[in-house]
């Protein structure tokens, strides 16, 4: 799996840049980086279990902290912390950026939610 060269935070334009060895590169809203987080408070233990996380449109990031030499946490304005971006997800994220953003607006959409904060 590519390893990234570089992971960068736009905070005015709340998104993360992540170039990874293989050439690709992702830019990645943080909003998207959220709901999508791999904690287990978002995705739970079973894929049935997945929650949708509404009202982060305007979410950020405050802090990246490297996770050994195979991931980053990142701790976002709303507190939340748990969620371990391993190497191999933050690619599968920018790879399947539209695929994923849509089902999210999909599941948003059918439960009543917003992407706006309450």
């Amino acid at each position: 799996m590519p390893s990234p060269t570089e992971i960068r935070l736009d905070r005015a334009a709340r998104a993360l840049f992540v170039t990874f060895d293989d050439g690709e590169s992702f830019e990645l809203s943080c909003e998207y980086l959220r709901v999508e987080s791999p904690s287990a408070e978002v995705q739970g233990h079973t894929a049935s279990q997945k929650k949708t996380i509404a009202g982060r449109r305007h979410v950020g990031i405050m802090t990246i902290e490297p996770v050994g030499h195979y991931a980053v946490r990142l701790i976002f304005d709303d507190l939340h912390d748990t969620g371990i971006y391993a190497w191999d997800y933050l690619y599968e994220l920018g790879r399947d950026k539209d695929r994923k953003w849509s089902a999210y607006l999909q599941a948003l959409e059918a439960a009543g939610l917003s992407r706006d904060p309450t």
